[in-house]
């Protein structure tokens, strides 16, 4: 992908995303938006999907923030790992949503945050949501290769267990 994450423009191999990406990140800000107003009223989605308390506390939600790079590498993960494409083909559209799911928790979690930590904003955001982000798409893949791919009980059965 070319851009970082403060870009307006988002091109993958030459052919310009930035459509999807922006609707995704009105889609992602809105759904955060509409959580955090059932605990907070005071809640507002400002233009340029910006997510704004009572107090004045603000984040934006960007192209990066989506869940779109994860749910791209959960897919080729997946379909470039080993294992039957009969199991593959709901699979992976089972793992995208949990990683949308999780994508909406993590973006809400951290707007939430926001209201009262302004200051650990960089830490939960750039680490530990970041991080355990990318550790639901390792589980993910351990799921599929322990439990859904059948290569265990292949591998099971050539050693005689």
């Amino acid at each position: 992908m070319v851009g970082d994450e403060s870009d307006d423009v988002v091109t993958f191999f030459g052919l310009n995303l930035t459509g999807f990406f922006n609707f995704m990140s009105t889609h992602t800000a809105q759904v955060s938006t509409k959580i955090l107003q059932i605990f907070n009223p005071e809640v507002q989605l400002l233009p340029h999907n910006m997510i704004k308390h009572g107090n004045g506390e603000a984040v934006r939600i960007i192209w990066a923030c989506t869940g779109i790079k994860q749910a791209y590498i959960f897919i080729f993960i997946i379909a470039l790992y080993r294992g039957p494409w009969k199991k593959k083909l709901w699979f992976i559209p089972l793992g995208v949503a949990v990683v949308y799911l999780f994508n909406i928790f993590r973006i809400t979690a951290i707007a939430a945050l926001v209201e009262n930590h302004a200051d650990i904003f960089d830490f939960v955001h750039g680490y530990l949501l970041k991080y355990l982000f990318y550790s639901v798409i390792f589980g993910l893949w351990v799921w599929w290769e322990e439990k859904i791919s059948g290569n265990n009980a292949k591998k099971n059965r050539a050693e005689g267990k």
